[in-house]
């Protein structure tokens, strides 16, 4: 079952009565304090999330199932470690707001070292999403066939397509 949340005015994420039917769920420029309630949603697969709420990704780390990821706008995270736990993720997209690209501003991670861990990992997109040491080093170990970075050092990005041959192309689309 998909489930889209759409600019929700609620404060409180809603309670759906069978979240482990759920298997794919986007949750889009709602305004609600946190989503933690995520963590309920067991058999997720795929998830989309616009207007991050919370300051960590907890709850996202607690979604063993999760293949695709994308996360427009977590502007308050700033640690990566809670996707770890994520090693069947296929796809991991984290952005920053389009309006910011104008400005060239960035969400600072402190660093892309726990992604190291997601052996299925196949796309990458970081635009805007930024580790604290620039260095893209530890994803070169992982099987990427495409990956796109935008903020991160121009000379850095540059090593890292020659050392792993990855292709520097958009991720495919999420079947929802």
């Amino acid at each position: 079952m998909h489930v889209e949340l759409m600019r929700e005015p609620g404060k409180e994420f809603p309670v759906l009565p069978s979240p482990n039917a759920v298997e794919t769920l986007r949750v889009w420029h709602c305004k609600y304090r946190t989503l933690a309630q995520l963590s309920k949603f067991t058999n997720l697969q795929g998830l989309e999330v616009a207007s991050f709420p919370d300051d960590t990704l907890d709850s996202v780390g607690e979604l063993h199932g999760l293949r695709y990821l994308r996360i427009l706008h977590l502007r308050r995270v700033t640690q990566l470690t809670p996707l770890r736990n994520l090693r069947s993720l296929i796809t991991l997209r984290l952005d920053t707001l389009p309006s910011w690209d104008a400005s060239r501003k960035k969400t600072i991670v402190e660093s892309l070292a726990p992604l190291a861990a997601l052996e299925d990992l196949r796309h990458i997109e970081l635009f805007g999403v930024v580790p604290a040491d620039g260095s893209l080093r530890p994803l070169q170990a992982l099987a990427l066939t495409t990956a796109r970075f935008h903020l991160v050092p121009k000379a850095e990005v540059k090593r890292f397509y020659a050392a792993t041959g990855v292709a520097n192309a958009h991720s495919p689309p999420p079947n929802f």
